[in-house]
């Protein structure tokens, strides 16, 4: 399952991300999102986790938990859209 993670604190990074969510469960990959042009960090992060039922549990867990002062939002990753028109 895919785990969409918001407001996070600018000195989080994949890393950090993996090592949270791995105590509910194997990480199959995490990624913090930065601005391409300035290089600034976007408070956002994506987990993938290989169980949904673990995923689940992660995010029950850790929705609303303050992490380094700021509380984070944690929620099931919606699909990306797709304009096939262009």
């Amino acid at each position: 399952m895919n785990i969409v993670v918001k407001n996070l604190h600018e000195s989080i990074n994949g890393f950090y991300l993996e090592m949270l969510f791995k105590t509910y469960g194997e990480v199959e990959s995490s990624k913090v999102l930065y601005d391409h042009a300035t290089g600034e960090h976007k408070g956002i992060g994506f987990v993938e986790m290989a169980k949904d039922a673990d995923a689940e549990k992660a995010i029950e867990a850790l929705n609303g938990k303050e992490i380094k002062g700021k509380p984070i939002s944690v929620e099931k990753a919606k699909p990306k859209k797709v304009n096939i028109w262009g």
